[in-house]
Formats: C-alpha cells, structure tokens, sequence
C-alpha cells in the first residue's frame, strides 16, 4: 500500500562479553539460552541500563562505554524505566512491577496484584508526565488465550485495567500530548491506539468502542518494544524481521531501520546529546546497537525537571 521507505543503518555499539555468557543449563523455560536481553534505559547521569530476562540480570555501560553486571537476582527482568527520582522501574515476569534503588540496589515490589489477582507476567512499561505508569501484563497471553492486560498506576498507588482480553501485548509508549496510548500487541502482528482523552476514572469503560488496530504489521514474530519522537513519530521494534520501524502520528512508514546484528529486535530507546540516537537492543546476539535518526526523541521521565 506504500511505497518502500527509505533505510537507514545501523552501528554495533557494544556486545555482551562471552564471560557473561550462562551455558550448561538444559531445562526449564530458558533451556540453552546463554542470554536474552530486552529493556534498554539511560539514567539521568548517563548510564545505559538493559535487562537479561532468563537469568535475573541488569547489566550497565556507563557513559565512558564500561560494560558490567549492575545486579543479579531471583527474577526475570523484561522491561525496565527510570523513575525522575533515580529509581529503576522493572516489569518482572516473575516478581511483578518492582523498584530498584540504583545506589543501594534495594529491590522493593511496586505492583504484584491488579483487581485482586496476581499479575500474569509483566513484559513492558512507561511513564506518563504526571508521573502514572503504565505497564503491560503479558504472561502466556495469546489468540487462543487472550487475557493479557494493560495496567494503569497513578504515583498514589491506585491500579486501574485499562484494557483487558489481549493476545500478547508487549511494548507501549504514550504519544507527546498525552492523549494516546500505543501498545504493541505480538501475536496480531498490529499496534493498538487506546485514548485516554477522558475524564479520570472513565477510561477503562469508556475504550470498549475507541480502542481499535492503528497499525498492522506482516512478517517477523511481532512487535515488542516502542519509543516516540518529539513528531509524534513512533519507532517499532520488528522482532524476527531484524528491523524496526519509524511511522508518523497518521500511521505512515517514514524509514526502516535495518540491523547489522541478527533479527531479534527487542527494544529501543531515545539517547545522546541531541536525543537522536536511537539505541537498540538485539536480544539473540546480545548486541547493543545504535541509529541516527532525524527527530530527536521525546524527553523521557527520568530526565524531566
């Protein structure tokens, strides 16, 4: 329906060095991964965090380019986001929503439970300028069963589902107003546009009949992680086509961006001093890779004032 956007390339940045590598285990959900790396954040201070989701590990490349273990633990780190506050927002699989403090390194749950159930599986979150979070509550959603969620978290502690009965939702970011939710959901191949232009409280009533597919995808595994311009121009992680995608706020491809690193394109995020770099996440490869893109991306939380 459109014509082939224009490519744009990409550079290898860093690589998880192979003493970091886990090999010998052969069973269980993770059986012969040595790694699977998702959830790329940069801290205030320049930090650049992302998450090894089968062995419980947040590694760190500080902004001289050190790569090393920040923390290991009993969990599954998918997701991660930095709070304004300095604190490492992590969707858990396994733990929930939790907070970690980046000096002390403090584990602490956040969210393990949404309308009187525990959570299925957290994969992805974002925060909203007002300080809500938002976080996808995966677990082994699919077609065949889909009850994953969208979650809703105001700073007072109050959790709210915000959409419900979703085969596999991933990634999400809000658009620069505030006024769209975007969600990556992978086993439709589509993302979805929820807005929340409405008043406090009437948002999870009030998406059954707005809520609807902005844009289908074809090819790959799906899409997972997302991260907007200050155009309102959402970036795409196609995982399985070894690309992503940059389309505008009307649903239009505006470039590809092609890996030089494997097809596991996880999750990216907004960086550098200009915040046109995109830096990605290639989970199968363990390789950290980077973009420059036109548009700077938008302020994240853990920068604002």
């Amino acid at each position: 329906m459109f014509a082939a956007p224009p490519v744009i390339a990409t550079t290898l940045l860093a690589c998880l060095p192979e003493r970091f590598h886990i090999t010998g285990r052969t069973s269980g959900r993770y059986a012969n991964r040595r790694f699977y790396l998702e959830g790329p954040a940069i801290a205030r201070d320049g930090t650049f965090y992302f998450t090894d989701v089968p062995w419980g590990r947040i590694f760190q490349i500080t902004p001289d380019g050190e790569l090393s273990l920040f923390l290991a633990y009993d969990g599954e780190p998918n997701g991660l986001k930095i709070h304004k506050d300095g604190r490492l927002f992590v969707a858990d699989y396994r733990n929930g929503i939790i907070t970690i403090d980046p000096k002390t390194k403090r584990i602490e749950p956040y969210v393990i439970q949404v309308a009187n159930e525990r959570l299925h599986g957290p994969n992805d979150l974002t925060f909203a300028v007002n300080g809500d979070l938002y976080f996808t509550d995966q677990g082994n959603s699919d077609i065949q069963r889909p009850y994953g969620r969208v979650v809703r978290v105001t700073p007072r502690g109050e959790t709210e589902i915000i959409l419900a009965d979703i085969a596999s939702p991933n990634g999400l970011v809000l658009s620069p107003d505030q006024q769209s939710l975007y969600v990556a959901v992978t086993r439709t191949n589509s993302i979805w546009k929820v807005p929340l232009d409405v008043p406090p409280g009437l948002v999870g009533n009030s998406k059954v009949g707005t809520s609807g597919i902005f844009i289908q995808m074809s090819g790959g595994t799906g899409p997972d992680g997302m991260a907007v311009d200050e155009a309102g121009n959402l970036a795409i992680a196609h995982t399985g086509l070894g690309c992503l995608w940059l389309f505008s706020p009307l649903g239009e491809p505006l470039y590809r961006v092609n890996t030089c690193a494997g097809l596991s394109i996880a999750n990216i995020v907004y960086g550098g001093a200009d915040r046109k770099t995109l830096y990605i996440v290639e989970s199968a490869t363990g390789s950290i890779l980077t973009a420059q893109m036109p548009v700077a991306g938008q302020t994240m939380f853990a920068h604002m004032d």
